[in-house]
């Protein structure tokens, strides 16, 4: 049995992960147990950003050895909570970056709808907001093409609430009024999805660095503003499997500040701002 698949107290029982010279590296060791515990692999992360996080979030309740921290997220479900929020960049809204939907919609969309079915993977999913967003902006630019878009987390809690549909004020603060209140409707203190945004959208629990989709199986990819916390040598391989994951003429769009750092390599070619096209 490996390191990685025993028990978390198993491994964060002992001292910190060996160096040479005998020195240690508590990051590493508490990097194996938080994997066993939940599944998530911070090891693919760029390990300044990362690490900074952890120990900052680590101090905040005044511990400074991360193997004993480990152990305390294995026994209090309540700062594990808080914890997974911290690490797992839950960051979004109802038509977040509003240009690149304007941008979409005309460019793409309307083309991808001329086949009369749009298959569409929002990658990275959190909870629900550019999934929701899309099937939106896909309906009020193809309103006659079949709309099948799947959201995937590697936090089960936000793929839970994401099936929910419903979005808080706040998270409707820069959506374009009209749109908001033809595909949303007032509940309570926030918004929920209408039945039709609903039926055209399903969320799955996935690790993005662990998916492996089947080639060809989708229209358009969103992965927008979660490669940044990569390291690059993960970034890479996650665009190449995202384009292969397109079909000949599909889309990839990426974040604002995000960009594939070998478009031709994957086969894809930039064809518009943040927005890259399979060729191959």
């Amino acid at each position: 049995m490996s390191t990685l698949d025993r028990p978390l107290r198993t491994v964060a029982e002992g001292t910190a992960t060996r160096l040479g010279g005998g020195a240690t590296d508590d990051y590493i060791s508490f990097c194996r147990a938080f994997r066993s515990l939940t599944r998530i692999d911070l090891g693919q992360y760029k390990r300044g950003q990362m690490e900074r996080r952890v120990r900052t979030f680590a101090l905040r309740g005044g511990v400074t050895d991360l193997v004993a921290y480990a152990r305390t997220l294995e026994s209090d479900p309540v700062e594990l909570e808080r914890f997974l929020d911290r690490v797992t960049i839950n960051v979004s809204q109802l038509w977040r970056n509003p240009q690149q939907w304007s941008l979409l919609a005309r460019d793409v969309i309307t083309e991808l709808a001329g086949g009369g079915s749009i298959r569409a993977w929002s990658a990275g999913s959190s909870y629900g907001a550019e999934a929701f967003t899309l099937a939106a902006v896909c309906k009020d630019a193809a309103a006659t093409a079949r709309v099948d878009i799947l959201g995937t987390d590697i936090d089960k809690r936000m793929v839970e609430r994401a099936r929910r549909g419903w979005f808080s004020a706040d998270d409707a603060r820069d959506a374009p009024s009209a749109e908001l209140r033809r595909w949303f409707v007032e509940s309570g203190d926030g918004w929920q999805a209408k039945p039709e945004l609903l039926r055209s959208v399903r969320f799955d629990v996935g690790d993005l660095l662990r998916i492996e989709p089947a080639k060809g199986s989708y229209d358009l990819i969103l992965c927008r503003n979660t490669v940044i916390y990569f390291s690059e040598d993960v970034r890479d391989a996650l665009h190449a499997r995202l384009a292969e994951a397109l079909r000949p003429g599909g889309y990839l769009l990426v974040g604002s500040t995000e960009r594939v750092s070998s478009p031709a390599a994957c086969g894809l070619e930039s064809c518009l701002p943040f927005i890259y096209r399979k060729v191959a």
